[in-house]
């Protein structure tokens, strides 16, 4: 890969005896709108951190568009855009105060750079007179957003933008950053949201400090090691119970109303489980075969570490 946007090497992190990174390795492509997919503790914010110059690894290298985090952090704070996970703008300021001041601290203004957030802050612009904190979560994601991108940074680092923010709200983002990717803008985004990833160029899922996977949300889903079926009765909980119990169970997790199964031959003979669950008097029985998804492949990758 030549000239990558992020180049990260066997990072590594630790808050005592807790190790939140352990040795991450990645590279993201310049232009690419890439992913961080895992849980909460999985490290997502302690690699964004770091990456964004807040925070120092213990161990391994990272560079941002070239630049060593470490050595080069204020190069690198001048080129980058940075959304915290938690809403971090003057609550008591206004919509247009919280941007001009971050304008100012950039050396530019909010009319010099304004074609640079018109698509965003023409949303809430009717508004710019309102304190940040009398906003709804959506309009402070796309105030914080406008705030990152006043002085035309060349990386955004986005960690957990659209964590308890409206469905309608996370659609409108997400739509947002396409069109900042289009621009050539390379975009980190963090997310516990499973279903995001498919909005993505490529994903890494991480847990507990590790990498399982790079690749492009389609080439993960092909990973998947097995025929999946989505199962459900009028009981769930038993249902989860009497298949953890079947002879012949691979892995079964809730998803929904369904139950997604997975067998530890290559594929299920559907009658002899139908016939097995309705012995344990399951009634209104659905089994059926599914395509599996970004998450259903996170708990094979988990099953396998384990």
């Amino acid at each position: 890969m030549k000239n990558p946007a992020l180049s990260i090497n066997r990072l590594l992190k630790s808050y005592g005896k807790l190790r939140a990174l352990k040795e991450i390795s990645l590279e993201v492509n310049r232009g690419e709108l890439f992913g961080l997919i895992g849980p909460d503790g999985a490290g997502k914010t302690s690699l964004i951190r770091i990456l964004a110059t807040l925070l120092l690894p213990d161990g391994g290298s990272a560079e941002v568009l070239g630049h060593d985090v470490i050595r080069e952090y204020k190069v690198i704070r001048n080129k980058m855009g940075y959304m915290p996970g938690r809403f971090s703008l003057y609550q008591d300021l206004t919509i247009l105060e919280n941007l001009e001041l971050f304008a100012s601290i950039y050396e530019t203004t909010v009319e010099k750079n304004y074609h640079l957030i018109k698509d965003i802050y023409a949303q809430i612009e009717p508004f710019k007179d309102r304190k940040a904190g009398q906003l709804s979560g959506g309009m402070k994601q796309k105030l914080a957003l406008s705030c990152a991108m006043i002085h035309e940074p060349e990386i955004l680092f986005l960690d957990e933008p659209t964590t308890g923010v409206d469905p309608v709200s996370r659609n409108e983002f997400w739509e947002m950053l396409k069109k900042l990717r289009e621009k050539g803008i390379t975009i980190i985004v963090s997310t516990p949201y499973m279903d995001e990833a498919n909005l993505c160029d490529r994903v890494a899922l991480i847990q507990d400090g590790a990498i399982m996977s790079v690749d492009t949300p389609e080439a993960v889903v092909e990973t998947f090691p097995t025929f999946l079926y989505a199962i459900k009765s009028s009981d769930k909980y038993l249902l989860l119970q009497d298949l953890r119990d079947y002879p012949n169970v691979n892995s079964v997790f809730a998803f929904g109303e369904y139950l997604h199964y997975t067998d530890k031959r290559k594929e299920l003979p559907e009658d002899e489980l139908r016939q097995y669950l309705e012995e344990h008097k399951h009634r209104e029985l659905e089994i059926k075969r599914i395509e599996p998804g970004i998450e259903d492949c996170f708990m094979a990758f988990m099953e396998k570490e384990n």
